[in-house]
């Protein structure tokens, strides 16, 4: 279906409108962390050299790193068999799960660090002071939106149906979950494990308040006193996220394509 003249010229001034939207103030930041501070103008690489250098700034890389990894791996682990099973097995339990699942988007998460703290006083005497520890907190965190993208999932699919064939094959319930009903809401998964990882990138409060050294914790510390390699870890963090975007995009297209050839 061919579209009318205007209605392209309409769309292609909108796509540059809104790629100068977002890419300007990118520009603006890559300049800004490359310009050479002083008399003589130039460019260097030295603050993007800086996040490898600086051991500080490195550790917190690694850490919220660390710590994605982890959110992702617990919050699959936690939610995906808890929202499958209530479905399948206690359909009227939903309601409840969904409020507990959405309860964290109501609470501010200053008054949620300040009733968790001194339950991390144990965690921390019990498990160390490393920042890892985070884990548990940012898996509240990340709940609501990581419970949304699962339960469309699984609305897309007849959840009921393929457990009851593949139990009528002699197949236990972990493999029901693990082989059945996982590969139908992959794009499910890989959209809450996104959202996860974006979340705990750039979350702030919970790590400054519980005093962990993360990403962000760095970065606003950095740039107290070297503002152009904060900007540099800033830009490179939302680049890390926008390709974890692309690879998420494409290999959700890769699953549909292979779901509908097959």
């Amino acid at each position: 279906m061919r579209h009318p003249a205007g209605f392209r010229v309409f769309r292609a001034v909108g796509l540059l409108v809104f790629a100068a939207y977002f890419f300007v103030p990118l520009l603006a930041m890559l300049d800004f962390s490359t310009q050479v501070r002083g008399s003589a103008p130039g460019r260097t690489w030295d603050n993007w050299e800086f996040m490898v250098t600086d051991e500080d700034l490195r550790s917190s890389i690694v850490a919220s790193l660390l710590l994605a990894l982890l959110t992702v791996v617990l919050m699959v682990v936690l939610l995906v068999p808890t929202m499958v099973w209530v479905r399948l097995r206690v359909p009227r339990a939903r309601p409840l799960i969904e409020f507990l699942c959405l309860l964290p988007l109501t609470i501010p998460a200053l008054v949620i660090v300040v009733g968790i703290s001194n339950v991390y006083s144990w965690v921390t005497y019990l498990l160390g002071d490393s920042a890892l520890v985070l884990t548990f907190a940012y898996v509240v965190l990340v709940l609501p939106y990581s419970y949304r993208a699962i339960d469309a999932a699984l609305s897309a699919i007849d959840a009921a149906t393929l457990s009851e064939a593949a139990r009528s094959l002699g197949a236990g319930w972990f493999t029901v979950i693990a082989r059945i009903i996982m590969p139908n809401i992959t794009g499910g998964i890989l959209g809450a494990a996104f959202i996860s990882v974006a979340l705990v990138l750039g979350e702030y409060v919970f790590a400054s308040l519980l005093r962990f050294d993360t990403l962000p914790v760095a970065m606003a510390a950095l740039y107290k006193s070297n503002g152009p390699a904060a900007m540099a870890a800033a830009l490179a963090s939302m680049i890390l996220v926008a390709v974890l975007l692309i690879g998420l995009t494409f290999l959700s297209r890769d699953r549909h394509k292979q779901g509908a050839s097959s």
